[in-house]
């Protein structure tokens, strides 16, 4: 397969990016700075440099061409302001739903986050955060044409993966290694009956491969 990651720098993606160039597919890493791309080389992905916040639909549609997937783990980062919460998690993400819909990727799974809503209350930084992840969650739902998967981790480690975890509609809060986050990605994309489940996952007691094959049958 080939598959195109919005944010391909970040630690998730590089982790996924690895994971899939091990086993043979082709990955792509949306990369804004093109100092980043040498690092993503090194993981065996190709760099594809786009800024999502100032690009056209028709600049992301082309980055997108002829893939058989997309991940958006693109996020504005922990000491980002309110603006780029609105630009990155919510309007980028919007961009790159459009653009996979246009190029013909039916299957797009989205990093969101553990407590993500559109109507979340409050005006502090992580606040705006869960309205502009929710809001994209939302836009995304209500795309026919994507066969959309959306993860919302618990708290990110960077804790070596255990390769066991709890994945649920609702797990409750609790932590979970980016290493695990990056392994539960790539079970997703192989596992088409997981489209239209919003999931969450935080560490547990059961292989990835086994706790994704349990979601797609429910």
């Amino acid at each position: 397969m080939r598959i195109v990651i919005a944010g391909g720098h970040g630690q998730i993606a590089l982790r996924l990016e690895r994971l899939l160039a091990a086993r043979g597919d082709e990955a792509a890493g949306v990369i804004r700075n093109p100092q980043q791309s040498e690092e993503l080389r090194a993981v065996g992905a190709e760099p594809v440099v786009l800024d999502l916040e100032s690009a056209t639909v028709e600049e992301a549609t082309e980055a997108l061409r002829g893939a058989d997937a997309a991940v958006f783990a693109a996020g504005a980062g922990p000491n980002s302001g309110t603006d780029r919460k609105d630009t990155v998690d919510r309007g980028a993400a919007v961009l790159f739903a459009d653009a996979a819909q246009r190029a013909g990727v039916r299957r797009y799974v989205v990093v969101s986050s553990m407590g993500a809503d559109p109507d979340h209350p409050g005006d502090e930084v992580f606040d705006v955060y869960l309205r502009a992840k929710g809001a994209a969650d939302a836009y995304v739902r209500a795309q026919p044409a994507l066969d959309w998967t959306i993860l919302r981790p618990g708290m990110l480690t960077n804790d070596a993966g255990t390769g066991q975890v709890l994945l649920a509609a609702s797990t409750g809060r609790g932590p979970v290694p980016r290493d695990d986050v990056a392994a539960a990605i790539v079970e997703l994309l192989d596992t088409p009956a997981t489209a239209g489940l919003t999931l969450e996952l935080i560490s547990g007691n059961v292989p990835v491969s086994v706790a994704v094959k349990d979601i797609a049958g429910n």
